[in-house]
């Protein structure tokens, strides 16, 4: 395909590029036919709520949003609507030098449940094109841009030009519950970075792409009238035609005159851009804009030495060189950064700046929900609120001279896309970044690299027609009653792996797990049937394990629980000690549908033995449950924080006692939270001048808990040196 058509110039050369595609309409029927995905489709639109009287709404699939019943309004009595999901994203094929490029377009549809469309190997994501990715040096610099516009809106419309047709008319279809429907594809979203979007927008970059505030205007939170398709068509067509409106430089328009979007039937191209959580998020407003911001309040030094100087915890991520000479960050590095970045900047930075911390790392929090009610998107707008009531004090502060900063700015529109395609989570940019590596990089890595495209479209064509073969094997298998219940309980039975570290001293994952009852909220606490360190002797406890006052915390437990036991423990008894009790939670269901396992560790130091190294003595802090609670397990009422420092059982001469028990040091209850940060603050609990301790049922650890240094204004260097020797008392819990 000659490039020259689109240049108004005559050139001396041509470059020919190739599109490589495949018909979105059976691809839609592929999809919306695949009896894998009957038992997650959805037809028709529904409204979901959190209460059988329906006041409170609950929005989290594409199908309980507001576009999908919108729509149906527009469409025939019976009609069945298949929102189409694009996806596109160029990346790069060369590992070490070259510059080899693809360009993946992907396709799914939004009948099919978002857990299904997040798993790669479902294949409810498919491949329906490649690009072309031309260095179009046939043009001059100047009309190289614009060349590379219209190309891609050429390709795109060559790509999706059956969905036109289908869209109006609809197309009888036999989906996955073996009727047949008349379905028609409509695009309703298109996931892609910010580069893309103002491609597929045929907007220049300094302006918004859903809206038309004013360029000077983006950082003020302002409401602003929508980008209209219609609106825009008219414009660049009056300019085709030489009129030159002035709508054309004020939209920030680019002269594309064959929009690919232009003839999609009831499709919005501006409603259909999507929230892009890490690259506007976790990327863009938390690492490239608010951590800047406080390294240049209070040094690059000091943020380092405060990510040093935070403690370690389950499943979180230790910065142990600081963060200033990372070069490569990934998502889940900016997520982890987010778990401990305003407890970090307490006290280092004025209050008002420490609000907006918060107001953002609230709205990041608040974005990744994966359902939403009104109470949740109202904490959007409030987080939002607070970051343009406070952002001014960093114009005070000399940080920033103006907010017109587009990734900031997308923020204000999060709430309207959640209300109308369901939680962000469910077209998220992370999708197709993976989507990649069967598509794209393994593809490229089973060619010779020589026409590789050609290549990689035989090896996928092969590919699918072994995934499909092999479906089509296991669906016979199945027996024509599908699942009995006891193949079906069978396969959900708990998985009881301890997630064991390597290290010598652990609980043997090899042997039988003992499962306790669960409690009054569904909690399961779990510990290894062999402990690791049996028959342990009360000095080896109290040396090793720092618990000082284990004989007289134990006393006071067994008079308590106890009262019908007359031997008093002593130093002659030994005990049964495990080295973590793995407690396993009903799943947070906002966050994610798996049950939530937390480990609390309380292992002593391990010595070196030959080539294994040794390690540190590790004890975990824990919410206890102290008194009555509320059935709303999100809360902190009748908790306590305490450092849990050994779990035992009790010898068999104190009678049958099948609870484990474990020893635990206090910290004080609750104080007000801080006012900035809204963090929880606690201090060590002493009793004349001595460590509060006592013994306590291990079903009373409710899950584990962060505490992180109150680190003040004081230099850091002089904060770790107290930290090690245990002279910091004041601490705060993250919310």
């Amino acid at each position: 395909m000659p490039l020259c058509m689109f240049c108004g110039k005559v050139m001396s050369t041509e470059e020919e590029v190739e599109l490589w595609s495949r018909d979105p309409v059976e691809c839609v029927k592929e999809l919306i036919g695949n009896p894998s995905f009957k038992v997650d489709m959805a037809y028709t639109a529904a409204r979901a709520y959190s209460d059988p009287v329906g006041e409170h709404r609950v929005i989290d699939e594409m199908w309980t949003a507001d576009w999908w019943g919108e729509k149906q309004k527009a469409l025939p009595d019976g009609a069945t609507i298949a929102p189409i999901i694009l996806a596109s994203d160029k990346t790069s094929l060369s590992q070490f030098q070259g510059d080899k490029s693809a360009w993946p377009v992907y396709m799914s549809i939004g009948n099919i449940a978002k857990a299904n469309r997040h798993q790669v190997s479902m294949r409810a994501t498919v491949l329906i094109g490649y690009l072309p990715v031309g260095k179009l040096d046939c043009f001059t610099p100047d009309a190289r841009s614009l060349a590379g516009y219209r190309l891609f809106h050429h390709c795109m419309s060559l790509l999706l030009h059956s969905l036109i047709a289908a869209g109006n008319n609809g197309v009888d279809m036999v989906c996955a519950d073996s009727w047949i429907w008349r379905v028609y594809p409509i695009l309703a979203m298109y996931i892609m970075d910010f580069p893309e979007q103002c491609l597929v927008a045929c907007c220049k970059e300094n302006h918004c792409l859903k809206c038309l505030v004013g360029a000077n205007e983006r950082g003020e939170g302002l409401d602003s009238v929508m980008r209209d398709p219609e609106s825009t068509k008219n414009i660049l067509e009056r300019c085709k035609n030489s009129q030159h409106p002035p709508e054309f430089e004020e939209n920030g328009l680019h002269a594309v005159y064959k929009l690919f979007w232009a003839d999609m039937p009831h499709a919005d191209i501006f409603m259909a851009f999507t929230p892009d959580l890490l690259h506007q998020i976790h990327k863009g407003v938390f690492k490239d804009h608010l951590v800047k911001w406080c390294v240049d309040i209070i040094g690059e030094e000091e943020v380092d030495a405060r990510f040093k100087a935070i403690p370690d915890y389950p499943g979180l991520q230790h910065f142990k060189k600081g963060i200033s000479t990372v070069k490569q960050w990934t998502g889940s590095e900016h997520k982890e950064m987010q778990r401990v970045f305003v407890g970090l900047l307490t006290g280092a930075v004025p209050s008002r700046v420490l609000v907006v911390a918060r107001s953002i790392l609230y709205f990041s929090y608040y974005a990744q929900l994966q359902i939403h009610t009104v109470e949740s998107l109202e904490g959007l707008q409030t987080a939002l609120a607070g970051f343009h009531t406070n952002k001014d004090v960093l114009k005070d502060l000399a940080i920033r001279e103006h907010f017109n900063i587009p990734k900031l700015h997308q923020l204000t529109h999060y709430i309207q896309s959640i209300s109308l395609f369901g939680a962000a989570d469910g077209f998220n940019t992370e999708l197709p970044e993976c989507l990649h590596i069967d598509f794209a990089k393994d593809a490229d890595c089973a060619s010779n690299k020589r026409d590789y495209e050609e290549q990689m479209v035989l090896w996928l064509q092969r590919q699918e027609a072994v995934f499909l073969c092999s479906a089509y094997l296991d669906w016979l298998s199945q027996e024509p009653g599908g699942w009995t219940d006891s193949d079906l309980h069978s396969d959900l039975d708990l998985d009881l792996d301890l997630d064991l570290d390597s290290d010598s001293d652990s609980d043997s994952s090899s042997e039988e797990a003992e499962v306790k009852p669960a409690g009054k909220f569904g909690v399961t606490h779990v510990l290894a049937k062999t402990p690791a360190h049996p028959r342990q002797s009360v000095q080896k406890i109290v040396g090793a394990h720092g618990t000082t006052d284990f004989l007289p915390a134990l006393q006071s437990f067994l008079h308590t629980n106890l009262p019908q036991n007359t031997l008093i423990p002593g130093v002659q008894d030994r005990f049964d000690l495990h080295c973590q009790v793995v407690i396993v939670m009903p799943p947070a269901l906002q966050v994610s549908e798996a049950p939530m396992r937390r480990r609390i560790s309380a292992s002593p130091e391990r010595l070196a033995s030959g080539r294994k190294s040794g390690g540190p003595a590790r004890f975990d802090m824990a919410l206890i449950r102290v008194g009555p609670r509320t059935s709303h397990l999100r809360t902190l009422d009748g908790l306590r924080v305490g450092q849990v420092h050994a779990i035992f059982c009790l010898p068999p001469q104190f009678g049958e006692y099948s609870r484990a028990l474990a020893y635990i040091e206090w910290f004080t209850p609750f104080r007000a939270p801080d006012p900035s940060s809204r963090m929880q603050q606690v201090s060590c609990s002493t009793r004349q001048l001595c460590r509060n301790a006592a013994v306590i049922h291990v079903d009373d650890i409710v899950q584990p808990c962060h505490l992180i240094p109150k680190m003040g204004e004081c230099h850091m260097q002089i904060l770790c040196t107290h930290l090690r020797k245990k002279q910091c008392t004041k601490m705060v819990l993250p919310c």
